[in-house]
Order: C-alpha cells, then sequence, then structure tokens
C-alpha cells in the first residue's frame, strides 16, 4: 500500500497495482486523476479500505440472515452477495457525494449518517444473532413453551362456556339418577329389613308388609331402570361433546405447536427477551451495536474525517474545465445551427423566386385558355373565378 514518493519527474512512471486500482474504485476516485496525487493515493486507498471491510460484512450478515429463512444454503449465499453489492452501491454512493465543499454542510451529513445508521443497524441484527446463538436457541425454547401454555389458556377460555354448559348439563342428568337410585337403595333397604327381622315392624314372617314394602322397592327400581334407559344415553352423548372438545383443543395445539420455529423473527425476539432479562448481557449487547454500527459509519466517517488533498482540487478543476469545454460546445453547435438555417433559409428563397418567375408565363397563357374557352362555352362569371382559383392561385403554407 505505501509508495516510496519519486521525484516531481519521475512520478508519471508511477504504476499502480491492480488491488491498488480495486481500493481506488471501491472510494469512487478517479485512477486518471488520482494516480499523480502522491498523498492522496494512500489516503483514498485507505478509504476504499473502509468500504470493503463494510461490503464483507454486510454480505456475510445478509447470508446469516438469509440461512434463517432459506434452507437451501448455496441460495443463502447468493442472496447475500446480491444484498452485499446493493449496501456496497449505497456506500460508494454516500462517499461519492461528500468532498472538501460540503463537508461542513450538516444537513448532507446528517442525512448521510442516518442512512448508514439506519443500514449499520439492521446489518448487526444477523451478527448479533450469530455472536449469542446458543442463549437465544436456549431463550427460544423457553418462549415457545410459554407460548403453548398460553396458547392453551386461549382455547380454554374460548370454549370454557360450552364446557362448562355440558358439565352441569351431565351433573344434572347424574343427579337426577343418583337420586333415584338412592330411593331404590332406601327400598330395598326397607325390604330387607322388614324380611329379616332387623328393621320396619322387626316381627320376622310378616308377609303382608314385606310384600308392600317389596312391591314399592319393585316399583322404584323399575322408574330407576326407565329413567337409566333414558337419562344414560343423554350422558353419554355430553361425554362425546366433551370429549370432542378436547380433541379439537388437542389438534389446534398441535398444529400451532407445528408452526413455532426458530426463524429471523423468533430470534430477534428471544433476543429482545434475552436482553432485557439479562443486566450482564444487555452492557455488551450494546457495546457489540456500537461496534456493528461503526463498520458500517467506517466510509462516511473516513471520507468526512481525512483531510482535502490535491486529488480534490483536481476534481474541482477538470469539474470546471469539463463545464467550460460542455458550455463552448454547445455554444458552437447552437451558432452552427443557426449558420445551416440561415443559410438554407436564403437558398430555399432563391429558389421559391426561381419558381414563381419560371412559371409566370404557364400561368398567364393558363388564364387566356381558361378566359377563351369561358367566352366560347359560356357559363356563368362565378364560375370561372373558381375553377381560376382552383387550379392557378396559390395557397398559404401552414
Amino acid at each position: 500500500m505505501q509508495e516510496s514518493v519519486g521525484s516531481f519527474s519521475q512520478r508519471e512512471q508511477y504504476v499502480p497495482s491492480g488491488f491498488t486500482r480495486f481500493l481506488w474504485w471501491l472510494a469512487t476516485a478517479e485512477e486518471e486523476l488520482i494516480k499523480d496525487c502522491t498523498v492522496d493515493r494512500n489516503r483514498y486507498a485507505i478509504i476504499g479500505m473502509t468500504v470493503l471491510g463494510t461490503w464483507l460484512f454486510a454480505t456475510l450478515a445478509w447470508t446469516y440472515f438469509f440461512t434463517t429463512v432459506v434452507d437451501s444454503l448455496f441460495t443463502s449465499a447468493l442472496l447475500g452477495i446480491f444484498m452485499g453489492g446493493i449496501v456496497l452501491g449505497i456506500d460508494r454512493a454516500l462517499i461519492k457525494g461528500i468532498d472538501k465543499y460540503n463537508k461542513r454542510k450538516v444537513w448532507p451529513f446528517v442525512f448521510r449518517g442516518l442512512l448508514a445508521f439506519t443500514i449499520g443497524l439492521f446489518m448487526a441484527q444477523p451478527a448479533l444473532l450469530y455472536l449469542f446463538n446458543k442463549e437465544v436457541q436456549l431463550q427460544i425454547s423457553l418462549d415457545n413453551e410459554q407460548k403453548k401454555r398460553d396458547k392453551r389458556q386461549q382455547q380454554d377460555t374460548l370454549y370454557v362456556a360450552q364446557k362448562n354448559e355440558l358439565a352441569a348439563k351431565k351433573q344434572s342428568l347424574q343427579q337426577q339418577l343418583d337420586t333415584k337410585y338412592a330411593e331404590v337403595s332406601s327400598a330395598r333397604e326397607g325390604f330387607i329389613a322388614e324380611t329379616d327381622g332387623t328393621g320396619g315392624t322387626k316381627k320376622v314372617g310378616v308377609a303382608a308388609v314385606a310384600a308392600a314394602k317389596r312391591k314399592e322397592y319393585e316399583k322404584l327400581d323399575q322408574e330407576y331402570q326407565q329413567m337409566t334407559a333414558t337419562i344414560l344415553p343423554q350422558i353419554r352423548s355430553t361425554d362425546s361433546a366433551l370429549a370432542a372438545i378436547e380433541t379439537s383443543i388437542q389438534n389446534e395445539q398441535r398444529t400451532f405447536n407445528a408452526l413455532l420455529n426458530n426463524g429471523f423473527l423468533t430470534r430477534i425476539e428471544a433476543l429482545s427477551n434475552l436482553i432485557e432479562n439479562n443486566a450482564a448481557l444487555r452492557y455488551r449487547y450494546y457495546l457489540l451495536v456500537a461496534i456493528l454500527l461503526l463498520i458500517e459509519l467506517m466510509p462516511v466517517i473516513a471520507k468526512t474525517l481525512l483531510p482535502a488533498g490535491v486529488y480534490d482540487e483536481k476534481v474541482r478543476m477538470r469539474q470546471e474545465q469539463e463545464t467550460a469545454i460542455a458550455g463552448s460546445n454547445n455554444e458552437h453547435e447552437l451558432r452552427l445551427k443557426e449558420i445551416y438555417n440561415h443559410m438554407a433559409f436564403e437558398h430555399d428563397e432563391a429558389l421559391i423566386r426561381s419558381f414563381f418567375e419560371t412559371t409566370q408565363g404557364e400561368r398567364e397563357q393558363t388564364v387566356k385558355d381558361e378566359l377563351k374557352n369561358w367566352k366560347d362555352n359560356g357559363g356563368s362569371f362565378d364560375g370561372f373565378w373558381t375553377r381560376i382559383k382552383k387550379n392557378l392561385l396559390t395557397k398559404q403554407e401552414h
């Protein structure tokens, strides 16, 4: 990179290397002008190095970004190179617009700084995700589990009214069965107690009382059987409806779980949660963001901070020279067009005069012929004049 400074008479012998030419191109320097500017050669090579670093960083950052949304590494690399090229074009446009005459202008610098800051802030995200990949993956696991619980809670809230209604219906039907069963059990126990003398009249062998209790028990048991035949299908139907709701909830939960991923936005969210919950990581995160932002801002900062040299003055003089030459050429072209138009007018005028002078006799003879024909054949004067106007008189140009 460092070139030895030769004498003035030997400067035109300097031949830059291919890499130096490439750095000059990155720095938007004109090789024709800068190769004779000894000091500015290295200055613009330094600016080119900063652009090269930003370009490579942008390409890698965008490539990693696309690996989070595209399965093919080859496709991610191609997209990363493409986006890196766009960032390179933007950076070259930014530094091309900075010269010694607008370095002190605040608004252009603010605009360039904001643009570079915006690009750098976005490019910093993939780099940070790469640096904190292990921690981010762990946080993604925790976040996804929380999302599953939140989804389950939302589903329970959505179906809670329907489930409560079915549960209340089932409870009511079951209560009716239980009440009837209690009556049947009481009647059966009363019949048995009357039969063995442990209850009722406490007299063994009183057939009339036992028969009455047996009849009552059998009646209640028959009613219970009829109620069971009616209510149990309703209970089973209610259980089926509750099971269908639970199956629907589980299917929705499985579908939701399948949608959970570790894509770019999911990683960004995990990184935000990680930073929010980890103070030690938070400070290092901001420090890394600042460093990564400087990578994108370095071309603008370098072009702004480095002093102007002979090259900038040559660019100014060359622009003035080309502007003056362009103005002079335009003036010459205008004068030539005026001369051409003037000469064309003169020659066209002479041609037209010659045309009218040459055709004068023929036109007069035509008038005489038309007049003789009118006298011989008769007709109105207006008709005669109309033919003369149509055949002989000229029309104005439009």
